[in-house]
């Protein structure tokens, strides 16, 4: 590209190469043709404003890239455009001890982010199995959840002020790290989970927890849905949750087939839930005892273990977390989606019977985050079915989840965004009123479409 000359960046900060190019420009989803000009390094807020208004000026389209771990398609791009990777703005700076705030460039790993909480002392509760990779741009852009939301919520209620460059070049500076600010829209809460289609981050401030309580890790068997319901519910009620998690059978033999780990519990069962409990103290342990006990008179559980140290904690999480990278070598087709979560039996019951029906030789691989109603559904592809015959029956599956979903009054998307893989079934989640509103505030931060165009709507 002829303009690329036009930009001031280092020669090393600008590649064309088609190794680069197919690296950088996609994220885990595995179905879509990568197309794209050039991959941009930016090392400044302000090379994103020349990237931008450069982008404006030549009519051309841009597509963030960060750890590229996400799951619809967001980060790819498929039309010629020119990636913004923010694989170079990784700096951590600006911390402050009473605030309890640090300012992270948009390339931060997460990992790195909370490593750095920990030798201050402090705790960055956002955490998922892609933290080594995953960059906080990338949370921020997908409003990023994973396992510990029942305590502490979303990306989102832990960003305190955003430095963002909008479509039109122009630098917002959001909120800036107050804790109370009633004057008028919050357009920091705006930019979380937006995708990167109304500008892109390049710093944020980031509120860190006080160093959490102990806690202990349970595994534990159940015979079915309904009864992880009510064990989620007395753990709720007389615990202090920390993450709630459940898959199933099929999942977990992937992961024994994939490392190698022993049989978690002597007792076989159809659904597993790894829970973390906050426990400070011998009491709260004997009280998180009696609860587990209770669940065992009940017969809500047939089996379970208190880990005994910190490696089979590890482990315990391992039967849960390393769940994805062993169902890699099958080809997966993900959908992540969310109900209510009083809803989630009736729903997972509801679908299953769809996908038995319709597909009664595929595998479908469930697990997911029971605490906040969210689901991951993995539907494994057959021995002898090609990658594109797969992807054309999936995308009638689609329909059918989605459908599903709507019928619950859920989310078509729980944590991984729209992206490419559901914008066409956005009208499933929001009214059409809603999308319109959507796609007038999009023209008001980026008039000319260059801002991740084509993802959402």
């Amino acid at each position: 590209m002829d303009v690329l000359n036009q930009l001031s960046l280092p020669q090393s900060n600008i590649q064309t190469d088609e190794s680069s190019l197919k690296h950088y420009g996609k994220d885990w989803t595995t179905y879509f043709d990568i197309k794209a000009s050039a991959v941009l390094f930016p090392r400044h807020t302000e090379d994103v404003v020349e990237i931008t208004k450069w982008a404006r000026k030549n009519k051309i389209s841009l597509v963030p890239s960060g750890g590229r771990t996400g799951l619809s398609g967001a980060a790819c791009a498929t039309n010629s455009e020119v990636i913004v990777s923010f694989e170079k703005m990784n700096q951590i700076k600006d911390f402050n001890p009473l605030d309890q705030t640090v300012t992270c460039e948009a390339g931060v790993i997460t990992e790195a982010l909370q490593r750095f909480a920990i030798e201050k002392g402090l705790y960055y509760p956002v955490d998922f199995a892609a933290r080594g990779s995953s960059q906080i741009g990338g949370n921020i852009a997908t409003n990023a959840g994973g396992i510990k939301v029942v305590r502490y919520g979303m990306t989102r209620q832990w960003i305190a002020g955003l430095t963002v460059v909008t479509g039109a070049g122009e630098v917002l500076r959001l909120n800036q790290g107050l804790v109370k600010n009633a004057t008028g829209y919050d357009l920091r809460q705006l930019f979380i989970g937006s995708e990167g289609t109304l500008g892109f981050v390049t710093e944020a401030l980031i509120q860190l927890s006080p160093a959490p309580a102990s806690s202990k890790v349970l595994l534990l068997a159940c015979p079915d849905l309904n009864q992880i319901m009510k064990v989620f519910q007395v753990f709720k009620e007389k615990t202090n949750l920390v993450a709630f998690e459940f898959f199933s059978d099929l999942a977990l033999q992937y992961v024994q087939k994939s490392t190698h780990l022993p049989d978690p519990l002597p007792t076989k069962s159809a659904y597993y839930i790894v829970t973390e409990v906050e426990c400070p103290s011998e009491s709260a342990e004997e009280k998180i005892l009696s609860v587990f006990e209770n669940c065992l008179e009940k017969s809500w559980i047939v089996d379970g273990a208190l880990a005994q140290s910190g490696q089979q904690s590890t482990d315990f999480w391992r039967y849960r977390e390393d769940i994805s990278e062993s169902l890699s070598s099958s080809s997966p087709y993900k959908n992540d989606v969310a109900v209510k979560i009083s809803k989630v039996p009736d729903f997972v019951l509801d679908l299953d019977l769809i996908l038995k029906k319709n597909y009664p030789t595929w595998e479908v691989v469930w697990f997911g985050h029971i605490g906040d109603g969210n689901l991951h559904i993995n539907i494994l592809r057959p021995n002898g079915m090609t990658k594109e015959d797969f992807l054309k029956e999936c995308q009638k599956v689609d329909k059918l989840v989605f459908e599903a979903v709507q019928r619950q009054s859920g989310s078509i998307s729980a944590e991984h965004g729209v992206g490419l893989t559901k914008k066409q079934f956005l009208s499933y989640t929001r009214s059409n009123e809603e999308i319109a509103l959507m796609k007038g505030i999009k023209k008001v931060f980026d008039p000319d479409n260059i801002m991740n165009p084509g993802k959402i709507f």
